[in-house]
């Protein structure tokens, strides 16, 4: 396995820690990154924050000469056309690199509405470096701006559309943004904290169609209501890209490249991490995707050990976190529906804390403008922890003490 040649499909977060993974792991083979992005490859989580189409919004995962010293290869600015299992990667100029092992790391690309006037031009999408260039140029231009989708990337574009002097609406199905992720006194204090400042949210309605001569003028909801728009972003959840996967004949489902715990795909050649891997985790009800940027480090790294004979399985509580108007909330586990939330007593929209137990286990909590209590939780997250609510409840209750104390007794 150690000099067998690995072609790593996809430079996001999870191919990048796919690679080195395999060299940490032993493998002494060719190890090459292909990518039809140019560039080196970057963070995504900035492309949607206040970085947005600057400079700084292309952060390099690694130093171009960490690919070098580690002798990984990277393929940039070329399209993967088929894999061809245990024998090779055809890329789309007709090049077959030699592949003994595929790892697919190809994420997800945004879901795009299917309504009249949805290819009319500034009615963009945000998901790599061109998507985000492209909405900055726009938001240089002005407003109307209107958001589709209350989640958290409709959220964070709506806080930097602020900062940048443009007052966007948000246009949101459900009754509350969030709503889903997090259970409705969550929800409505986030609702009131951009109301607060000055976004408009629409809920409860979804878009009819678009409108505008050749351009998009307005945004045309279900309940006739008409939202000037000189541009709009769409941001209503994301699709596998699983079209070499299918091409190949693994087995997919819905969320995407179907693997076992270690990553590997019903072709034993090929694996696949990240965003594009519906995988078991001790976090999900079932199988499914867990699209977070440090869940798709953390199963890279996994996944790479794995496929270089190293067996190693995922099962970090997922973390996730949303920059908003300046402060962060961060979300660690997976709300179930069904499980208990408890809300810190004097959480309010500028700071608060919530927790989900699971028959009286911690299996999840969210903190905004509560760094060190999340840092504090995010081992006994993963532990289950037995804990009183009252205790969780209580503004007075040192977490990071209680924390400490749950592992002593754990």
């Amino acid at each position: 396995m150690s000099t067998s040649q690995f072609v790593v499909v996809g430079a996001s977060a999870a191919g990048v820690s796919a690679a080195f993974a395999l060299r940490r792991a032993g493998a002494t083979g060719a190890v090459t990154i292909v990518d039809a992005d140019p560039n080196l490859p970057y963070e995504r989580p900035p492309l949607s924050k206040s970085e947005l189409g600057g400079p700084a919004a292309l952060r390099p995962l690694r130093p171009a000469s960490d690919y070098a010293d580690a002798g990984i290869e990277l393929l940039l600015g070329s399209s993967v056309a088929e894999i061809e299992p245990g024998r090779a990667v055809h890329l789309a100029d007709g090049t077959a690199l030699q592949a003994d092992h595929t790892v697919l790391t190809t994420g997800v690309r945004a879901r795009r509405l299917t309504v009249p006037g949805a290819d009319l031009d500034n009615v963009l999408v945000l998901r790599d470096a061109a998507d985000s260039a492209a909405l900055a140029a726009r938001l240089t231009v002005g407003g109307p701006l209107v958001v589709v989708g209350g989640g958290f990337i409709g959220l964070e574009l709506a806080a930097v559309a602020l900062e940048r002097g443009i007052r966007p609406t948000v246009v949101e199905m459900a009754p509350l943004p969030l709503l889903g992720v997090v259970d409705r006194p969550v929800a409505e204090l986030v609702h009131r904290r951009h109301h607060e400042r000055g976004v408009e949210l629409v809920l409860g309605t979804t878009v009819e169609r678009f409108v505008g001569h050749g351009a998009v003028e307005e945004v045309v909801l279900a309940d006739g209501r008409r939202l000037p728009a000189a541009t709009v972003v769409v941001g209503v959840g994301v699709e596998p890209r699983d079209e070499l996967a299918v091409k190949a004949g693994l087995e997919t489902d819905r969320a995407g490249i179907v693997v076992d715990c270690h990553g590997a795909t019903s072709d034993p050649r090929v694996w696949a991490a990240g965003d594009i891997a519906s995988q078991p985790h001790p976090a999900l009800a079932q199988r499914g995707r867990i699209e977070h940027w440090d869940a798709a480090l953390r199963h890279g790294e996994a996944v790479g050990a794995s496929a270089a004979g190293v067996p190693t399985a995922y099962t970090d509580p997922p973390y996730a976190w949303s920059d908003q108007f300046g402060t962060t909330y961060q979300m660690l586990g997976r709300r179930h529906p069904g499980d208990t939330l408890v809300l810190r007593e004097d959480s309010g929209p500028e700071r608060l804390l919530a927790f989900w137990l699971r028959d009286g286990r911690l299996v999840a909590a969210l903190g905004l403008d509560a760094g060190r209590e999340i840092g504090a939780l995010r081992r006994i997250v993963g532990a289950a922890p037995a804990v009183p609510a009252p205790l969780l409840a209580d503004p007075a209750t040192d977490l990071r003490r209680l924390a400490k104390e749950l592992r002593a007794a754990g």
